[in-house]
């Protein structure tokens, strides 16, 4: 049934100021509310409904949406909650992923080289209070599969143990003035992990994570042994293991894959355009420079920057010498440099190129 407001707002102006206020702040919040989703049902169905511009010939355009379901695959992006992004490389069988002494493998191998160099700390404080969190949780869970006379008052002094070094609450008054009923709730949450929050800037510090890793029953470095999943053999150096957030990103690699053998080029510098949609090249940018450079790999590096990018002649001529079956020729001169020349000159300087002919000595000579 629909709400008569005018009477509601008699009702509410018998009541004190206090109520009145906090009424007309519900009423604002809920109209805002109200007008923000219309714009946005709108807004979509604006999207939906809006003729296209049909070409020539067609008389009716038929658009199928189809929602699909896509498995983790290699190359796809993933992320966690620290701006941690990366893509992954690889996805092997679990019986071949390092596990633990308990013979639990683990879930999802990260590169520590992506710490260092970004300074996101807060992954790593995430993965040791995700496992203090975790090993809290089984210890509680014990508690309840294991039930003594005691049960009650010692579940009491755990969860006040573990909430008095977390911060969590004011945990002697909170948890101690709670009745049995709701403490037991309390606690069946807290079995399937303890929750922790920490705020920006005022995380917790080392002497409360050595407490929580005690209480934990956890080595104080958070670190763990393990072993290698195809040939068995313990590590060298013990790994930091625990639980995170991660994140499966919107850039698949089915709708990134792309590959190009001739298409359009840029017409100032005449090197293949970029992106997918145009059809465009591979960027081959700085860095790959410098590792073909570090490899020695002169010959590719040098097919790389004329005929396969801005060398018209050269690749124009390597496109029919590899149409005919015929031996690729020597590349010339890239249209870089004659942009570059155009630009000086554009400054006032003279700058010229000049081609040295060779001369070919003759057979009589």
């Amino acid at each position: 049934k629909g709400v008569n407001r005018f009477a509601l707002r008699g009702v509410v102006q018998s009541y004190s100021d206090d109520v009145q206020n906090e009424y007309e702040a519900l009423k604002n919040y809920f109209l805002k509310q109200k007008k923000r989703l219309k714009q946005e049902h709108e807004e979509k169905l604006s999207i939906l409904e809006k003729d296209d511009i049909l070409p020539s010939g067609v008389t009716k355009l038929v658009k199928v949406y189809i929602a699909t379901k896509r498995k983790l695959k290699v190359g796809d992006k993933m992320a966690g909650r620290h701006g941690n992004k990366g893509i992954v490389s690889n996805i092997v069988p679990e019986i071949d992923m390092p596990y633990l002494e308990d013979g639990r493998p683990v879930e999802i191998i990260l590169n520590p080289l992506g710490v260092p160099s970004r300074m996101n700390i807060g992954q790593i404080l995430e993965v040791h209070l995700g496992l203090v969190g975790k090993r809290l949780g089984e210890q509680i869970q014990e508690m309840f599969d294991n039930k003594t006379e005691t049960f009650i008052q010692d579940l009491r002094a755990k969860m006040i143990e573990i909430a008095d070094v977390a911060k969590l609450m004011n945990a002697k008054e909170t948890l101690g003035n709670m009745s049995d009923e709701e403490l037991l709730k309390y606690a069946r949450d807290w079995a399937r992990g303890v929750k922790f929050a920490a705020p920006v800037f005022e995380g917790a510090n080392q002497a409360e994570f050595e407490k929580l890793f005690e209480l934990a029953k956890i080595d104080s470095d958070g670190k763990m042994t393990l072993y290698d999943g195809k040939t068995g053999e313990k590590m060298i150096e013990r790994v930091n293991v625990g639980y995170m957030y991660m994140l499966k990103l919107h850039h698949l690699v089915d709708e990134k894959v792309h590959a190009r053998s001739t298409g359009p080029y840029s017409l100032v510098t005449q090197q293949p355009v970029g992106g997918k949609a145009l059809f465009g090249g591979q960027r081959f940018g700085e860095m790959e420079v410098w590792a073909l450079e570090a490899y020695g790999a002169s010959h590719v590096l040098k097919e790389m920057l004329t005929i396969k990018s801005d060398d018209v002649d050269g690749r124009s001529k390597a496109y029919r010498a590899l149409t005919k079956g015929e031996s690729v020729p020597e590349s010339g001169v890239p249209e870089t440099m004659f942009v570059l020349t155009k630009e000086l000159q554009a400054l006032g300087l003279d700058a010229q190129l000049f081609e040295e002919k060779k001369e070919v000595e003759s057979e009589d000579e």
